[in-house]
């Protein structure tokens, strides 16, 4: 009996070693490719997509709100965090679209033209000949406080002109008259502090909407001459302006610090106060004040600025 089991002993570390040099003998081959390492929250999502039932999206409601990048060697918060002012969340991010302690200068400026030439509306004005222009440039330097929000200063000048050749009205027979020789002018200087509070539409920073206030004062002076008595009288008169603007605008970084940005003027208040003379004589002064709510097509503002 124990012959036996010492038999079957033998019989079976026989079969173990020939059976393991078997497999030494035999070439296995290495599979080719790279392995990489998935989180086990995202195992089952990777065994989906390799079984092809899933695909690659961007997911902007997934976005990590405590990514970070690198500017200057500084880590900063790619999402600005903000306060939800309204009833419900309408799901808009800020991204980062220009890092505290920027430097950005630019220039922006406006042109506007009209004329017409022996135009004629239904016979009740006829020989229309009008021209009109304005034309501003304002440079500007701002600062960054914060992420996405500067203060700065412009300065600015603006000049226009309008101009009556000729204009004949005949609306019915007892009246009818003609303008001749009728020339308007304008020219202002200015200094404005401003604040911009941007909002970044992307993550790579080259997309973004702003809104700005602008705090000006500008002094200057009209001419208005016009035909009288027989003779060309006119009409100077000096003007002195305060004024708070808010006017909303899109920017795009073209380069990596050169961007491109257009605003419109569409909401403000102003104080004037004006003072008239003819013929170097003051005839009158009047102070006025009010607000402006409106689309002006002479306060559309295109400009380039570089961030440093």
């Amino acid at each position: 009996m124990i012959r036996f089991r010492l038999f079957c002993i033998l019989t079976f570390c026989v079969l173990c070693v020939s059976v393991g040099f078997a497999e030494d003998s035999i070439p296995v081959a290495k599979p080719d490719g790279k392995y990489i390492y998935v989180p086990d929250s995202l195992e089952n999502d990777v065994i989906r997509l390799l079984g092809g039932h899933s695909k690659v999206v961007d997911d902007v409601n997934r976005l990590d709100p405590d990514e970070k990048t690198i500017y200057k060697g500084d880590t900063v918060n790619m999402v600005l965090k903000s306060i939800n002012l309204g009833r419900f969340d309408r799901g808009l991010s800020n991204f980062l679209f220009i890092p505290k302690g920027t430097w950005q200068v630019g220039l922006t400026a406006s042109y506007g033209e009209i004329g017409t030439k022996d135009l004629d509306i239904f016979g009740l004005l006829s020989d229309i000949d009008i021209s009109a222009y304005a034309f501003s440039i304002k440079p500007y330097i701002q600062y960054f406080l914060r992420n996405n929000m500067a203060i700065g200063l412009r300065l600015g000048y603006y000049n226009a002109r309008g101009d009556i050749e000729s204009l004949d009205v005949s609306a019915i027979e007892d009246m009818n008259f003609s303008l001749n020789d009728v020339m308007y002018r304008a020219e202002t200087y200015s200094a404005a502090v401003t604040f911009t509070q941007f909002l970044g539409l992307s993550r790579r920073g080259r997309f973004g909407i702003f809104n700005e206030i602008e705090a000006s004062f500008q002094g200057g002076h009209n001419e208005f001459r016009r035909p009288y008595g027989g003779n060309l009288r006119t009409t100077e008169t000096s003007i002195f302006e305060a004024q708070l603007n808010f006017s909303p605008g899109v920017q795009v970084f073209v380069l990596k610090n050169v961007a491109t940005h257009v605003s419109f003027g569409v909401f403000g208040f102003y104080f004037k106060n004006e003072k008239q003379k003819e013929e170097e004589v003051e005839t009158g002064s009047r102070f006025s004040s009010g607000a402006n709510f409106r689309f002006n097509i002479f306060n559309i503002n295109f400009g380039i600025a570089a961030t440093f």
